[in-house]
């Protein structure tokens, strides 16, 4: 870990936050040397900080092995000019797993994914967390989404259980819950837009407080991504409207005609731009020809901007 836990906070909670794609060659396994190639680019960009192996970067589809190398690879690049997050979860045991490694390879955080497949208790996802938060000294960050969401008195419950649990990061998009648990907890947390496409719901999360999101298309658009973030913060509405109508949307109705697109059109788009990763991993399957010339289309308008 290179930055303190103000330095995380800081970074966390004002910036653009870039979620790399993670690289797998031709047969399917991962490429590291593609993978530090992307990374020297990514941290090229105006960004404040870089999580690794999150939703974007398939962490539902690695192996315990693969996660390590990505981290150490991911750390090495980065060389202390960021912070970077890694992910964790799955159950309590396999998140332990996930966030010893992390803080072995030198991360300065984790983003906590939801528990594995099956419904959960509010009483139970705070134990989950708990548990998980006790097992590494590192900066967590708890993703609100699928069958791991917490309600406002589970955050703060969860906050006062947990000094190193430093933000929430939202995947549910409901504006009331969040604007509640934001109310509810304050400043004891830094809040993190999350919802696939996260710039659609930017506007809003900035209305109730949260500076920031994760940014995926930055795989491909990056300089249209960067643009976006600084207009929203300046208050340049009009620059925010245009590319939300005319990129952003139109990539939303995109994104929608598959499930997984959230991740499989990014890794399309990196492909489109000369920055190949590979494939997804299954149950993700990639966008069909068509799809692609779409999405081309898209990237051509977002190079206009």
């Amino acid at each position: 870990m290179k930055f303190s836990k103000q330095q995380v906070i800081q970074a966390v909670g004002d910036g653009l936050l870039s979620f790399p794609i993670t690289d797998f060659d031709q047969n399917g396994k991962f490429d590291e040397k593609s993978y530090r190639d992307r990374l020297t680019w990514f941290i090229s960009h105006d960004i404040s900080a870089v999580f690794v192996a999150g939703g974007t970067g398939e962490f539902f589809n690695l192996t315990l092995d693969e996660y390590r190398q990505i981290v150490r690879v991911a750390v090495e690049v980065v060389d202390g000019k960021l912070p970077v997050i890694a992910s964790a979860g799955l159950s309590v045991e396999a998140g332990k797993a996930f966030a010893n490694a992390a803080e072995e390879a030198g991360a300065d955080g984790i983003l906590l994914m939801p528990p594995y497949l099956t419904e959960c208790p509010q009483d139970g996802l705070i134990e989950y967390a708990r548990q998980i938060c006790d097992a590494t000294t590192i900066n967590v960050i708890y993703y609100n989404r699928g069958n791991g969401v917490l309600n406002a008195d589970s955050v703060l419950t969860l906050a006062d259980a947990c000094p190193n649990l430093i933000g929430l990061k939202d995947g549910k998009g409901d504006i009331q819950a969040l604007n509640k648990i934001i109310k509810t907890v304050g400043d004891r947390l830094v809040y993190v837009g999350g919802v696939p496409t996260a710039e659609i719901f930017a506007e809003a999360y900035l209305s109730i407080g949260v500076n920031t999101y994760s940014s995926a298309v930055f795989n491909f658009v990056p300089d249209m991504a960067v643009m976006f973030y600084k207009a929203l913060r300046q208050g340049d509405k009009d620059t925010v409207k245009k590319i939300t109508t005319d990129f952003f949307i139109p990539f939303i109705d995109l994104r929608d005609q598959k499930a997984g697109y959230a991740v499989s059109l990014i890794k399309e788009g990196a492909d489109i731009i000369g920055r190949p990763a590979g494939n997804v991993r299954a149950p993700l399957t990639m966008p069909t020809q068509e799809q692609r010339q779409q999405l081309e289309r898209l990237v051509g308008i977002a190079r206009s901007f």
